[in-house]
């Protein structure tokens, strides 16, 4: 809130007495504090686990994945999962792209594979011509991964068992999505337009790590640069 004042030029109070006036009003009964981002929960690295979540045939390990990637400057290089309902009770589709955090979510009727590439390739047509990568976990659930790399025309790649930390981005965009659907819900009668409303609030909001500009200007300016440019 801050920074972004800052950057358009807004008198705003420091983050110190935000902070202060959150505590105060939690003490009096108020609820602003469930609006702060970090729950504080620690990551946990499963030492010496192995995968038995089944074989992904003819997958790709995220090692092959070009370096460029890793730099974050071009957009099209998207991270991908699935948030899991109460009781394992519906699921949602969460993607990101890596360069400017702009996210899509995406409602699952199941879990199936053919269902999670299905609603993969419905979000990201739109923006095919810049879709380079994509990057999964080793759920089941992306087995049809070279479905989703022929209609796409783009490059699918797994990360290593229980290694999250490859997908940081999207952990991290997983977190704030969980606020407004946490882990005591079910997510079986979730509209996708409630998703629309969701990306509309993260997407619009102004990040520290984008010098406080949003996550949908950064994307769409880029997106236009290369429509133009092809």
């Amino acid at each position: 809130i801050v920074g972004a004042a800052k950057a358009e030029g807004i008198e705003m109070l420091s983050y110190v007495t935000i902070y202060k006036l959150i505590s105060k009003d939690r003490q009096q009964g108020g609820e602003l504090y469930k609006h702060l981002r970090n729950s504080g929960k620690k990551y946990k690295k499963k030492y010496g686990s192995s995968d038995k979540r089944g074989q992904i045939p003819d997958k790709v390990p995220i090692e092959q994945r070009p370096k460029e990637v890793d730099l974050k400057q071009r957009i099209g290089d998207f991270e991908v999962d699935l948030i899991i309902g109460k009781n394992h009770k519906g699921a949602q589709l969460t993607i990101v792209d890596r360069a400017t955090s702009f996210t899509l979510i995406q409602t699952l009727k199941t879990k199936r594979a053919s269902e999670v590439s299905k609603a993969i390739i419905t979000a990201l047509m739109p923006y095919k011509s810049i879709v380079k990568t994509i990057t999964n976990d080793n759920g089941k659930e992306f087995a049809n991964h070279k479905e989703v790399a022929k209609k796409l025309e783009a490059y699918v790649y797994f990360c290593n068992p229980y290694a999250s930390y490859e997908r940081g981005l999207n952990e991290y965009t997983n977190k704030l999505i969980r606020q407004f659907y946490p882990k005591h819900m079910e997510l079986n009668n979730i509209k996708q337009k409630q998703n629309l409303k969701i990306m509309k609030l993260l997407n619009k909001r102004p990040r520290k790590k984008l010098n406080y500009k949003t996550p949908e200007h950064l994307f769409f300016t880029k997106f236009e640069k290369l429509a133009l440019a092809s």
